[in-house]
């Protein structure tokens, strides 16, 4: 925590954001679709990016997913809850779009281009109410509270650093002729977390956005959070200043996204629905304050420990596999959390496909036995880690044959990324599941390689946001 923030320059005006400067790497929208994802860099919130259930969700990652798919190419995240690093990695090229809910601000126009406007908001105070706030009326909570901005002098009020309330807080000091004491927490302190403080008597005041407070408002009825201390400011994301193809792509979409009942559906699910907030905010399985992914963590990190993964990765796989639903049943007859047929079931002593256990242990002796043939010719653990998920997926036969094309078209027969992933997607093309090395014939390539892709993805969010 840092001491009392200085209000005031020597001139007696109000100080700029201090945000870091870093050049921008030469990456627009182009190379976005060549790559094949956009990065987003995203902090870990209530509303706008969480895992619910070992599902990822929130305001801004459902609208980025829809962008993503607009433009043609996988979603990645990046979660930083520092504002100063994540202008930093925008810049240096680790990520595509800042989709904080961040206020447009002179500052941060300096160095960033902002998108059009998602919506604008308030900020507010949030304080306690008096401990026996139920049993007063409207009129003897408001005497005990802060109503009127000038009571805030002398006033210690907690922010996060780099953020825009401590702009504000030191323009309204300059306004209300005396100086709001402003503790300035580390950059990385969620903003959501000093919330929680006031809520648990460990602070007295913070400043939020309104539509966030009063989301968490809904959590910890003992928060007031009724006194605006700005006018309406606009929330946007953020893009590199060179970023003009992916600046424009995204207006128009937003533009056009805007007109559609699809916005107020999501906006009205993370910021209009305080019951369902409050039900994820509080549930063990929710990376906002739960350590659990789902019910069958237990079992899974026996599992995965047999074969020495890390059980995160096996969650991210079981969860593309059913969602962890045991009774899922596909068109074609797999069964259960791994999605097992009953001949593999049979194979390794699975006597009920439908139970988690029996279901799993089935699952992890198949990824074991591909894991053994593959380590025969690829050393790599992490690649080979591709290797078995396709394998997994679309089955053995059909992965040999990329990887037999990627020898004979010279490319490396042990690196998945644009060497066996590519000929694995040419196996729907004639001249080369026609192809004399190719025993396996037609496959739809298209379905393996995203799978593979969306459970290391999946799996990255989960070590970000799930402690082990």
């Amino acid at each position: 925590m840092a001491g009392c923030h200085q209000t005031t320059n020597e001139s007696n005006e109000p100080e700029e954001e201090e945000i870091p400067t870093v050049r921008p790497v030469d990456f627009d929208l182009e190379e976005i679709r060549k790559r094949g994802s956009i990065i987003a860099i995203v902090d870990n919130s209530s509303t706008g990016y969480f895992l619910y259930r070992g599902r990822p969700m929130g305001y801004e990652y459902d609208l980025l997913s829809l962008y993503a798919k607009q433009i043609g190419v996988t979603l990645e995240i990046k979660v930083t809850p520092s504002i100063d690093e994540a202008f930093e990695m925008l810049n240096n090229g680790e990520g595509d779009i800042i989709a904080y809910s961040l206020a447009i601000t002179r500052a941060r126009k300096e160095i960033v281009d902002f998108t059009h406007s998602h919506y604008s908001t308030r900020q507010v105070l949030v304080q306690r109410k008096p401990r026996n706030w139920r049993r007063m009326t409207r009129e003897e909570i408001d005497k005990k509270l802060i109503r009127n901005q000038v009571d805030l002098i002398g006033k210690e009020v907690n922010v996060r650093k780099s953020s825009s309330f401590v702009d504000r807080l030191q323009n309204l000091s300059d306004e209300i002729g005396g100086d709001v004491l402003i503790i300035e927490e580390q950059d990385s302190a969620e903003a959501e977390e000093l919330i929680r403080e006031v809520a648990f008597s460990e602070i007295d005041y913070t400043i939020s956005d309104e539509t966030v407070a009063l989301v968490n408002a809904s959590y910890y009825p003992i928060l007031d959070v009724r006194t605006a201390i700005s006018f309406p400011q606009q929330i946007a994301w953020a893009v590199r200043k060179n970023s003009d193809e992916l600046l424009t792509s995204l207006n128009d979409w937003i533009a056009q996204i805007k007109r559609k009942p699809t916005f107020n559906i999501i906006y009205n699910k993370y910021f209009k629905s305080p019951r369902a907030s409050l039900i994820r905010a509080k549930s063990s399985y929710s990376s906002m304050g739960g350590e659990k992914i789902s019910i069958y963590d237990d079992i899974i990190k026996v599992a995965a420990d047999s074969i020495g993964w890390d059980w995160q990765l096996l969650a991210a796989q079981i969860y593309q596999e059913s969602h962890f639903d045991p009774n899922a049943e596909s068109w074609a007859g797999a069964i259960g959390l791994m999605q097992i047929v009953p001949e593999t079931g049979e194979r390794y002593g699975a006597t009920d496909l439908t139970d988690p256990i029996d279901n799993i242990m089935a699952g992890v002796h198949l990824l074991r036995f591909l894991d053994d043939l593959w380590s025969k010719t690829i050393k790599d653990a992490d690649e080979r880690i591709k290797f078995v998920l396709a394998s997994y997926n679309v089955g053995l036969g059909h992965v040999v044959d990329a990887r037999e094309l990627a020898k004979k078209y010279g490319r490396d027969p042990v690196t998945w990324d644009h060497n066996v992933e590519y000929f694995l997607l040419m196996k729907s093309k004639p001249e080369f599941f026609r192809d004399p090395v190719v025993k396996s014939g037609y496959c739809r390539g298209e379905e393996p390689v995203n799978y593979v892709k969306e459970i290391l993805s999946r799996y990255q969010q989960y070590r970000q946001l799930i402690s082990t």
